[in-house]
């Protein structure tokens, strides 16, 4: 189990959710711990929650500069930055055939969904560089990352998920572009998340569907934190994901099939 006690980390997305509960759990373990968020409010009241040396900053990782400016003021709290967990996401429901391709939510969801990780990951690397010290980046991507998951089908999801997917395979480059580098890279990948954003649609949670496999934003965060402790790059939550993946995988053989196209001996 990672040691956090005398380090500083931080967390976008901590005002609710999965960024609330990988706060508070990095809390309880003894790291100092930067909550961030457009809801400057709640991040405040996370950063009651997760111990007398956390505290909170305001950030709309949608602006250009947002991310470069929030590991600066971050790495200026403690002189050090040990674990950046890059959470913040918002979600986006409409059928990609009708979605008008110059709407300024498409270009924000892309800002905060793909773009704020990496632009995130590339002021770490920045700032790090010059002290030698070592870093931890964690990325929270999605199971829409791997596939169109069957328990949300008919959830008009298209644009978000093209926005994890994109986000996953520009993590797979970095980790190679990382090797030998100072900061370990990992990818959270979760399923359905009970978040304020779900219960809006689901306001008790013993009525979702099995399929679902609804978890709770606090069991996220431990298997989150246990993917850290082992040092994983992947980090799922549930194990639909791989069983959601297989289609895509079967449809491909059966194509490779058709075609006659062989592997080369």
């Amino acid at each position: 189990m990672i040691d956090y006690s005398n380090t500083t980390v931080l967390v976008t997305g901590a005002a609710s959710g999965i960024g609330e509960a990988l706060a508070m759990g990095l809390g309880e373990r003894g790291a100092q711990v930067i909550c961030a968020d457009i809801n400057l409010s709640g991040a405040e009241q996370t950063a009651a929650r997760s111990g007398n040396r956390s505290l909170a900053m305001d950030c709309d990782l949608a602006e250009p500069d947002a991310a470069a400016r929030l590991i600066e003021r971050s790495f200026a709290v403690a002189n050090r930055l040990d674990l950046v967990c890059s959470n913040a996401g918002i979600g986006h429901r409409g059928k990609i055939i009708d979605e008008d391709m110059n709407s300024g939510a498409l270009t924000r969801l892309f800002e905060i969904n793909f773009f704020a990780a990496l632009k995130i990951a590339q002021a770490y690397t920045r700032i790090l560089a010059p002290t030698a010290q070592r870093g931890r980046l964690m990325v929270t991507a999605s199971e829409n990352s791997l596939s169109v998951p069957d328990a949300v089908k008919k959830g008009k999801m298209g644009f978000y998920g093209a926005t994890k997917h994109a986000l996953l395979v520009a993590l797979e480059w970095m980790q190679m572009d990382l090797q030998g580098g100072l900061v370990d890279l990992h990818v959270l990948l979760p399923g359905a998340v009970y978040t304020p954003l779900v219960s809006r649609s689901l306001p008790d949670p013993k009525l979702a569907p099995p399929a679902l496999e609804l978890i709770s934003a606090a069991r996220c965060a431990e298997v989150a934190l246990l993917g850290l402790d082992n040092n994983l790059f992947y980090i799922p939550t549930q194990a639909h994901l791989l069983e959601d993946m297989q289609p895509r995988m079967a449809a491909i053989e059966n194509a490779l099939a058709i075609l006659d196209i062989k592997k080369f001996a």
